[in-house]
């Protein structure tokens, strides 16, 4: 049992004998971890948990309170495997999820299906001193220098970050792009062909299947556990029976379920992908969105012979706006600078420079932990709601990062309908079927709570068990 764990099931214990009362305020952080001899982290993770459980409850500048045994309370996790078909499957999904996601995209919607948190929770203002900054001191050859690679100083930065997570990335190793879903797309037109087969999640990111739909590619769905991530038993019969060319996988938070697989799970993929010579196109786009003492290890940190070509961006994570991703493609990089050429050429100059002078000495670690911070609180928050509108029966994710929860409805609820139920009351949500090959997943959707908690997210999530109750 991890520290934080314990910690749970001591304080759980003290409220169910007694010992804390409604309304009985907790040590603080500091105390708590001084008397236990842990790090402050290990206790805001304990003190998240038992808000997400419904147990305690925090006070602005004021501290933690119990609830007690009335509180509201979070729905009980998923614990079921996905079965999908075993099967090699042409797409045709890319109308629908356009269709889906385009009738979300108002201010005037309440944001619960959206991909991205909210823009308010980022430094904006100071990115925007460093693109002034930038654009001002730019050197007029750096518009031309490392034109398709990208900014020098910022593929140092970014081989940086991988150092400080204990990974040895080369700056040449490095292709910046525009977004992370540029740097994806290149890397599957990497190392695939029209016609061949390419391993997924099931439920997965819907632009992967519209990646491999758009460049005549067959997907084969995997069975896919919602806290462990991917069934390696299962991947390892796929890849026998299908032969596929490369694998798409978010081994880390991963949309939509935000499930994380263990370290010797992602160790084992890394060796299983790498006997059978197949490439994984690792998507981490939220690996700094954890909420535990460290950043789980990327995919890429097994990696011994470059098969793992890792895929991020700061637009989950700092400036949406800005579309700065990257691939660190190991043995494919050169392939995928040359795809980069042919295709876009290059990344915004500006942009990459504004970003590298940010990570340099603007206080990008800061900021993170006041974002981990934000999302885990809120994360607690719209899990109790959901436990406390939703129809008997619903399960949901407890992700321990990124900001999406994978709520499971009661059988019999048509996720579609409901989205377009919602739409007509101001809401947004991201129906299950849209993450499905062939369009399973009918009773689940995906729920954004990267967005503030307030009145308006209350009545929506009200609103939406209201519909979800009365679905036949």
């Amino acid at each position: 049992m991890k520290r934080y764990e314990n910690l749970v099931a001591e304080i759980e214990a003290s409220i169910r004998d007694g010992t804390l009362r409604a309304g009985d305020q907790l040590p603080s952080v500091r105390r708590t971890a001084d008397s236990r001899g842990v790090s402050a982290s290990t206790v805001f993770r304990a003190y998240y948990q038992l808000e997400a459980n419904g147990l305690i409850r925090a006070k602005d500048r004021s501290g933690y309170y119990v609830l007690g045994k009335g509180g509201r309370l979070a729905p009980p996790e998923s614990e079921v495997a996905s079965r999908p078909r075993d099967a090699s499957i042409e797409l045709a999904v890319s109308d629908h999820v356009f269709q889906v996601l385009q009738s979300s995209m108002s201010r005037k919607v309440v944001p619960l299906g959206s991909a991205f948190p909210s823009p308010l929770l980022f430094p904006l203002a100071r990115l925007g001193q460093f693109m002034a900054s930038s654009a001002k001191s730019l050197d007029p050859w750096s518009t031309v220098d490392d034109l398709t690679p990208g900014s020098v100083e910022l593929r140092r930065q970014i081989a940086l970050r991988y150092l400080a997570d204990g990974m040895q990335v080369s700056p040449e190793e490095i292709v910046v792009t525009n977004g992370a879903l540029e740097a994806l797309n290149l890397c599957l037109a990497a190392v695939t062909r029209h016609g061949d087969a390419v391993i997924v999640e099931s439920p997965t990111f819907y632009a992967a299947l519209q990646a491999l739909e758009r460049m005549g590619l067959k997907a084969v769905e995997v069975a896919t556990h919602p806290r462990d991530g991917i069934d390696l038993d299962a991947l390892e019969r796929a890849i026998e029976r299908h032969a596929p060319a490369a694998c798409w996988l978010m081994t880390t938070f991963q949309n939509p379920l935000g499930s994380l697989m263990p370290e010797p799970n992602k160790r084992r993929l890394v060796d299983v992908l790498a006997r059978h010579r197949i490439p994984l196109i690792e998507d981490d786009v939220y690996g700094e969105l954890y909420f535990a003492d460290r950043r789980p290890p990327p995919a890429k940190a097994f990696d011994g012979d470059g098969m793992v070509l890792h895929c991020s961006s700061f637009s989950k994570c700092l400036a949406p706006g800005y579309r700065i991703g990257w691939a660190s493609a190991g043995r494919f990089a050169r392939q995928v600078a040359h795809l980069k050429l042919t295709t876009s050429l290059s990344t915004s100059a500006p942009g990459q420079h504004a970003l590298a002078g940010y990570l340099e000495k603007g206080g990008f670690d800061k900021h993170l932990r006041k974002l981990r911070q934000g999302l885990a609180k809120q994360q607690a928050v719209f899990a109790q709601a959901v436990g406390h509108f939703f129809p008997a029966g619903t399960r949901a994710t407890r992700p321990l990062g990124g900001y999406f929860l994978w709520i499971e409805l009661p059988p019999g609820v048509d996720t579609l309908a409901l989205h377009a139920e919602a739409l007509r009351s101001g809401i947004s949500l991201a129906p299950g079927p849209i993450f499905s090959a062939t369009g399973g997943f009918t009773n689940c959707l995906r729920l954004n709570y990267g967005h503030e908690w307030n009145v308006a997210s209350e009545r929506a999530l009200k609103t939406l068990g209201q519909l979800a109750t009365r679905s036949p």
